[in-house]
């Protein structure tokens, strides 16, 4: 017997509702052309990092302290199990994910989260070996230290170089002593290698004086970091306090100044450390914004799907909802553009993905997952 036409409708049209809410997509202006924003998956708790699998599957943490898989149609995971316990207080929590460079050999996850402890908590790094949907081996690799009890900037950023070492972005936990330290973990940008031991040739390696993992120090929230494509640098954002948002190419042992120099001020209005901009022997950034943008998230973009954004790096913004596109001239910024600006949500992840896409995270109880491709003109 032939199935009726009304039924063949039905199943048609609930067949395009499983594939996932990822079809419907709404526009917007932008200098390059309309930004076509669908959602690929929502209802996370405050996302914030996200990576992608081998096979397409995307990996997104939630502040809380759930790590999701986020499959081809958009739709959840249960909770991953064997995710560390997380200090999910103020701004800790789970942070963010990297998929190991060589995963199909050694399937390691690596999550950065705020871990309790004695006196606090603390920015940490852990791995793990993804299997049948559970982390598995889980341990520790890195912990910054002291631990402190408070709830604020833990930065964290995790971004593989080209020789498979990680940086680990940081932040002040709002001390303004510490990172000015060389034997404290607070305001500084870790080098490691993917088990947690120390590179040979990173800047305090074999010092007493010093934290051998450190990168860089006097940094404040370092929330956006990625490799430049053709320099394998790496360049990173962080949060001023009111204004002084900065975009840095940390090099080894170089000091970025905070809180003794910075192009803010404290959120009463009054100056900072030494009230000074610059001082010898502290780097200033390659770009800057105040008022504060809060940047978090952090892409170059080198696909060949969307040729006009080929180049540019995306910065997402959590206080200005929005996403910052800029062009380079090497290190210099050269142009800005503000894209979303009319979406209203919170940008904490900026990622291309493996599509050529752009994929966004918003920072929101009921966060989303959001591809963001351009039509051209």
């Amino acid at each position: 017997m032939k199935t009726p036409l009304a039924v063949l409708l039905a199943a048609a049209i609930a067949g395009c509702g499983a594939r996932g809410p990822a079809e419907a997509a709404s526009q917007f202006p932008s200098e390059k052309g309309t930004l076509e924003v669908s959602t690929v998956a929502e209802g996370l708790e405050h996302p914030w990092g996200l990576a992608f699998l081998p096979d397409g599957r995307k990996l997104v943490t939630e502040r809380p302290g759930r790590l999701r898989i986020v499959d081809a149609d958009g739709r959840l995971s249960e909770p991953v199990a064997g995710v560390p316990e997380v200090w999910a207080r103020g701004q800790g929590g789970l942070l963010d994910v990297a998929v190991d460079p060589d995963f199909d050999k050694a399937p390691w996850i690596y999550l950065s989260f705020a871990e309790p402890g004695d006196g606090g908590a603390g920015t940490a790094v852990a791995r793990g070996k993804l299997v049948d949907g559970a982390l598995q081996e889980v341990s520790v690799i890195f912990r910054q230290l002291p631990k402190l009890d408070a709830g604020q900037h833990f930065g964290s950023r995790l971004v593989f170089d080209r020789e498979g070492r990680l940086y680990v972005t940081s932040g002040d936990r709002g001390n303004w002593d510490n990172p000015q330290l060389l034997d404290k973990g607070q305001g500084k940008i870790f080098r490691i290698e993917r088990d947690g031991s120390i590179p040979a040739d990173n800047p305090y390696a074999g010092r007493d004086d010093a934290i051998p993992a450190i990168w860089s120090y006097g940094h404040r929230n370092v929330q956006g970091a990625a490799l430049h494509p053709q320099t394998g640098k790496l360049w990173q954002t962080e949060h001023g306090a009111r204004g002084g948002d900065e975009l840095n190419v940390p090099g080894p042992g170089k000091n970025y100044g905070w809180p003794v120099i910075t192009l803010g001020v404290n959120y009463s209005g009054a100056p900072i450390g030494s009230g000074k901009a610059e001082m010898a022997g502290m780097e200033q950034p390659i770009h800057h914004w105040t008022p504060s943008i809060a940047p978090s998230g952090l892409a170059f973009y080198t696909a060949d799907r969307f040729p006009a954004w080929k180049g540019n790096l995306f910065v997402g913004a959590l206080a200005f909802q929005r996403v910052v596109r800029l062009e380079l001239d090497g290190e210099k910024v050269v142009h800005e553009e503000a894209l979303l600006t009319d979406l209203g949500e919170r940008i904490r992840d900026v990622r291309q993905g493996p599509d050529g896409y752009l994929y966004l995270l918003t920072d929101a109880p009921k966060g989303k997952l959001l591809r963001v491709g351009l039509v051209a003109k």
